[in-house]
């Protein structure tokens, strides 16, 4: 079994690296990979606690981009974690997703509804990655909303009175940045993004895959996604996208999503090349 899409405490998972490994193993997963929101700590974190319990781990980063406004999200696979031109790139990340916190935080107190950013910020000073799910859960603590979904649907979700839009690299850029790190790129949920018409112009970038299994992709959509992937010569990506029990994310569960043999087997070709 292999779950190429996990979160762990580097970004907004639950579980410790270390942990998530032990979860993964439990879970009976053969190979899986840690890919936190703009950053590789997680992966690199994991090294040693993954080489003891027998199991696989894929160096990897789940890379925010921008395209209209909009945020797409790329999977970096088999990356080289100490690459300098992923470093740098991640650290620009850093500074924007803290631009974004401070400026939705504005807006939620225009609103009525004042959040302490100071833990968050702490969080980003020890080297989490941080942004919308952190200000979600600050404004459950002060009673605001009841849960991750609706703090989203109220005020933080694209066109939500507290939404900043992020500024940075586009899909296309992320691309090259992955690839200059010795990866492979595959576009995180597609069926979630619905930005298909971008698909083509990434591919032609250089884009290697779809994640065309994720928790949130019905049967009807993952056919959909494979078959554009055949249709574009890319290949497959597949993982539950865990972030940790208690999350919100029910049908996220390590191991639920895998991907098969022979498709990591291919991605594994073409990290080679």
């Amino acid at each position: 079994m292999i779950d190429l899409h996990t979160h762990s405490t580097a970004s907004d998972g639950l579980l410790a690296p270390s942990e998530l490994v032990q979860k993964a193993r439990d879970a009976g997963l053969s190979a899986f990979s840690i890919t936190d929101h703009d950053t590789v700590a997680g992966s690199a974190a994991a090294r040693e606690a993954a080489a003891a319990a027998g199991v696989e781990l894929v160096p990897g980063i789940e890379i925010s981009a921008v395209s209209a406004g909009r945020d797409v999200h790329i999977l970096g696979y088999f990356v080289d974690l100490e690459s300098p031109t992923l470093r740098t790139f991640i650290a620009g990340q850093r500074e924007e997703r803290l631009r974004r916190v401070r400026e939705m935080a504005v807006r939620l107190g225009d609103l009525g509804c004042p959040i302490d950013i100071d833990p968050i910020l702490d969080a980003a000073r020890g080297g989490r990655t941080v942004g919308r799910p952190q200000i979600a859960a600050a404004l459950m603590s002060r009673g605001y909303v009841a849960n991750r979904d609706e703090a989203f649907a109220r005020f933080l979700e694209f066109g939500a009175p507290a939404f900043v839009p992020r500024c940075g690299a586009t899909p296309e850029q992320v691309v090259g940045v992955i690839h200059a790190a010795g990866g492979v790129a595959s576009m995180a949920h597609p069926g979630l993004t619905r930005r298909d018409e971008i698909i083509p112009a990434l591919v032609a970038a250089g884009l290697d895959a779809l994640e065309a299994r994720h928790s949130d992709h019905d049967t009807e959509t993952e056919a959909k996604y494979r078959e554009m992937a055949r249709g574009l010569g890319v290949l497959v990506t597949a993982g539950s996208d865990f972030h940790g029990e208690g999350t919100g994310r029910r049908r996220a569960r390590l191991g639920a999503v895998c991907l098969d043999e022979k498709d990591f087997a291919a991605l594994k070709r073409a990290a080679d090349r």
